[in-house]
C-alpha cells in the first residue's frame, strides 16, 4: 500500500531541487539503450553508464495487485516474500548471503503495477546475479511450513505500516472508495481477512500464473558491455521456457457521477484531510498534453518549501502544520491527482479543506505566474538531471517505462515537453480538478490506546 506521503516522495524524486532553466540548457549526454527480446519472450533493456565498476540489474514482473482476484488480495506481496525462500540449488537465506558475499545489496518491491527484485553488485558479479533470478524464476520451492511463517511476518507488516498508521487508513480506505470497480481499489499489501485464510497454493497459483520470462523484463545498467549482457541473459535465463499468459481484460474505471466524501475514525492525534481528483495519465508521450501540464500545478501546490501550501496555509494563514500535492501520471491504471493537510492545532478539517479549494481556485482563474512556471519546470527538469546520476534511478526510469508499455525515450522527450508547457496550459489543467472527479476523506481522531503492540520477531527480507 502506497501513502500520500509515499506518493510524494515519489513525485519529490522526480520533482528533485530548484534550479535554473539556464543552467539546465545543456543537459548531460545521454547514453545509448540497447533493446532487444529472447527467443523464450524475455525482454533485456541495457543502459551503459561507464562512471564507475557497478552494476545494477533489475527483473520486473508485469503482475501487481491490480492482477489479484477477491479473496486473494496481497497474494502478489506474498509471492514477493516468498521468493526468498529457496530453490533446490539456493536454499532458503542464500540468496541474499551469496548478493552479499559478492559485495553486493538486493531487494524487491510490490506495488499495484509490477513486482521488482533488483540487485547492485560489483561488475564482475553480474553472472551471479542471472544465475540467481533465472533460478528463482522457474525453480522456487514453495512449502507450506515456510509459507506459513512468512504470512505472519506479512500480516504484521500490515499491522505496523496501515493498521497502527491513521493516515494509511485513511489513505486505504479512500483508495476504496475513489474506484468502484477498477481494482487499484484494493490494497497492495491485502486485506488482512485474506491474508488471514491464504493458502500455499494461492501463493503457487500466482507464481504459475506470472512468474515467466515472457512476462518480464530484465534491465541492466551500469559499467557493462550490451554483447556481454546479452550473452549472460541467454546463458542464464534464455534456458527457462515461456508460458501461456493468461487474458488480460480491460478493467477501467466508470466516470464518477459526483463527488464522494467519507470520515474514517481511528486512534490518532489529531485530523488529517486527504482530497483525490481522478486525473489523466501518459499513454501516447507525444500526442498527450494535459499529463505533462498536471505536473505543473503539483509543482506550484506542493514542490517545496516556497509552494503555494506551505507558503499560504502552514506559514502565513496558519491553518495547516502541514500540507502537500502530489500528482503521478505514470501507471498501469487510472491516475491521480492528491493534496492532503494536516490541521493546526483548533483548527476544523473542514476550514482547511476551504483553504485547499482556494489554492485550487486560485490557479484556475488567474492562472500561475511566469516565474512560477519556469521555477517549477526547473524542479521538474532537475530531477531528470540527478537521476541519470543514479545508475539505480536510470533502471527504474527504464523499467517502469517498459512495464508500462510507453517508449524508453520518453526521460529525454520530457524536458522538452515540460519546457514547452504553457500557462494556459497550467491553468486548463487546474480546471480538470472539478468536484465530480473528487473523492475526500476526513479522519476523525479516537482516543489512543495506552498499550502499544510488541512487534513479532523474525521476518524476511528488508522492504
Amino acid at each position: 500500500m502506497r501513502s500520500l506521503k509515499a506518493l510524494a516522495r515519489r513525485q519529490a524524486a522526480r520533482n528533485g531541487a530548484l534550479l535554473t532553466i539556464i543552467g539546465l540548457t545543456a543537459l548531460p549526454a545521454v547514453a545509448t539503450v540497447t533493446d532487444t527480446t529472447l527467443k523464450n519472450g524475455l525482454r533485456v533493456i541495457i543502459k551503459e553508464d561507464h562512471r564507475a565498476p557497478v552494476v545494477v540489474s533489475q527483473v520486473w514482473y508485469k503482475a501487481g495487485s491490480m492482477d489479484e482476484f477477491n479473496g486473494t488480495t496481497g497474494v502478489a506481496h506474498v509471492l514477493e516474500h516468498m521468493m526468498f525462500k529457496g530453490t533446490e540449488k539456493v536454499p532458503d537465506g542464500q540468496f541474499s548471503k551469496r548478493v552479499a558475499a559478492a559485495g553486493g545489496r538486493e531487494n524487491a518491491f510490490t506495488n499495484r503495477d509490477t513486482t521488482v527484485y533488483f540487485q547492485t553488485l560489483p561488475k564482475d558479479r553480474l553472472a551471479l546475479s542471472m544465475e540467481l533470478e533465472a533460478d528463482r524464476m522457474a525453480n522456487l520451492k514453495l512449502q507450506d511450513e515456510a509459507f506459513a511463517r512468512e504470512i505472519q511476518v506479512v500480516m504484521e507488516e500490515r499491522r505496523l505500516r496501515t493498521e497502527d498508521n491513521p493516515q494509511s487508513i485513511v489513505y486505504e480506505q479512500l483508495m476504496s472508495v475513489i474506484y468502484q470497480a477498477h481494482p487499484y481499489r484494493r490494497p497492495v499489501i491485502g486485506w488482512m481477512r485474506d491474508l488471514e485464510s491464504m493458502s500455499a497454493q494461492d501463493a503457487r497459483d500466482w507464481y504459475a500464473r506470472w512468474y515467466a520470462p515472457n512476462n518480464a523484463t530484465l534491465v541492466v545498467a551500469g559499467d557493462v558491455k550490451p554483447e556481454e549482457v546479452i550473452a549472460y541473459a541467454e546463458a542464464h535465463y534464455g534456458v527457462v521456457g515461456k508460458k501461456e499468459l493468461p487474458v488480460r481484460k480491460p478493467q477501467d474505471e466508470p466516470a464518477q457521477r459526483g463527488e464522494k466524501r467519507i470520515t474514517v475514525k481511528a486512534p490518532a492525534k489529531q485530523p488529517y484531510l486527504l482530497m483525490a481528483w481522478h486525473a489523466p495519465q501518459l499513454k501516447d508521450a507525444d500526442r498527450d498534453e494535459l499529463p505533462w501540464a498536471m505536473q505543473i500545478p503539483a509543482g506550484v501546490l506542493g514542490g517545496n518549501e516556497s509552494a503555494r501550501l506551505k507558503r499560504h496555509l502552514v506559514k502565513q494563514a496558519r491553518v495547516a502544520v502541514e500540507a502537500g500535492a502530489s500528482y503521478d501520471g505514470l501507471s498501469r491504471g487510472p491516475g491521480l491527482f492528491l493534496m492532503d493537510a494536516t490541521p493546526a492545532e483548533n483548527v476544523r478539517p473542514e476550514e482547511v479543506e476551504r483553504a485547499l479549494r482556494t489554492e485550487i481556485t486560485r490557479i484556475q482563474t488567474e492562472g500561475v505566474s511566469e516565474e512560477e512556471l519556469a521555477r517549477v519546470k526547473a524542479q521538474v527538469i532537475a530531477a531528470d538531471v540527478y537521476q541519470r546520476d543514479s545508475v539505480f534511478y536510470q533502471a527504474m526510469q527504464l523499467g517502469e517505462l517498459a512495464t508500462l508499455g510507453l517508449p524508453l525515450d520518453i526521460m529525454q522527450k520530457r524536458v522538452a515537453r515540460l519546457q514547452a508547457v504553457t500557462a494556459e496550459q497550467v491553468r486548463q489543467a487546474a480546471r480538470w480538478l472539478m468536484d465530480e472527479r473528487l473523492s475526500v476523506a476526513v479522519l476523525d481522531p479516537q482516543p489512543m490506546t495506552e498499550t502499544a503492540r510488541k512487534p513479532m520477531q523474525g521476518g524476511s527480507h528488508v522492504h
